[in-house]
């Protein structure tokens, strides 16, 4: 079990992407706390604009918790996708089959206590406040058709606020700390090791 944490565009997903890559995507069960936001669809969409989705409680975390420990038994899950356009799920799920590790992103992974003692190895991606906002916003434009006056609204009420309040003081339960995220080589290499030393513990074979 694999934690990767973080704030908002610290670069959670480069991580992830890069031990992905290295240890062999089909060694690795993949969830995104971000696919357990609760759905909002019979909110009226004035009030959904209102909802703090940075606050841990806008995730259904307890469903996640479940789907680790399933996977861990051996079960497949169908996991939501949630439309962040609109902010309700999809009718659709993703199928992920169980395999040796599972690895989780998340911005608020730590900042719950029975989602972070599933955690075998727990990363926290350390990145400047300057750059994950550019990035965020960045994103928030291309991605989810955001503007740039809704995305420096949110971030000044809720985001910020809730990185200060959740997100930052959870680096504390962190394993390693990573600087610059998945463009650190030097930390990259320390984690991969590891990884591939449990994989090997679970599997009784290394990853190539």
């Amino acid at each position: 079990m694999i934690g990767i944490a973080g704030g908002t565009g610290s670069g959670k997903t480069t991580v992830a992407n890069v031990i992905l890559g290295r240890v062999g995507a089909d060694h690795i069960a993949l969830l995104s706390h971000d696919a357990y936001y609760k759905d909002l669809k019979d909110l009226p969409s004035v009030q959904r604009d209102l909802v703090n989705f940075d606050h841990p409680e806008s995730l259904q975390t307890g469903l996640l918790v479940e789907h680790i420990q399933a996977l861990r038994r051996g079960e497949a899950v169908h996991v939501p996708v949630y439309d962040f356009t609109t902010n309700s799920r999809k009718s659709m799920s993703l199928l992920v089959h169980p395999q040796p590790e599972i690895l989780v992103d998340g911005i608020l992974l730590f900042a719950e206590p029975e989602l972070r003692r599933l955690f075998d190895v727990k990363i926290f991606v350390d990145t400047p406040p300057d750059i994950r906002f550019i990035r965020r916003l960045e994103r928030d434009i291309r991605e989810r058709g955001r503007s740039v006056e809704s995305v420096i609204h949110q971030y000044q009420t809720t985001v910020r606020p809730m990185h200060l309040e959740f997100v930052e003081p959870s680096k504390r339960y962190a394993d390693v700390i990573i600087p610059e995220g998945g463009l650190n080589t030097v930390a990259m290499d320390m984690v991969v090791a590891r990884i591939e030393s449990l994989l090997g513990q679970t599997t009784g074979v290394a990853p190539k």
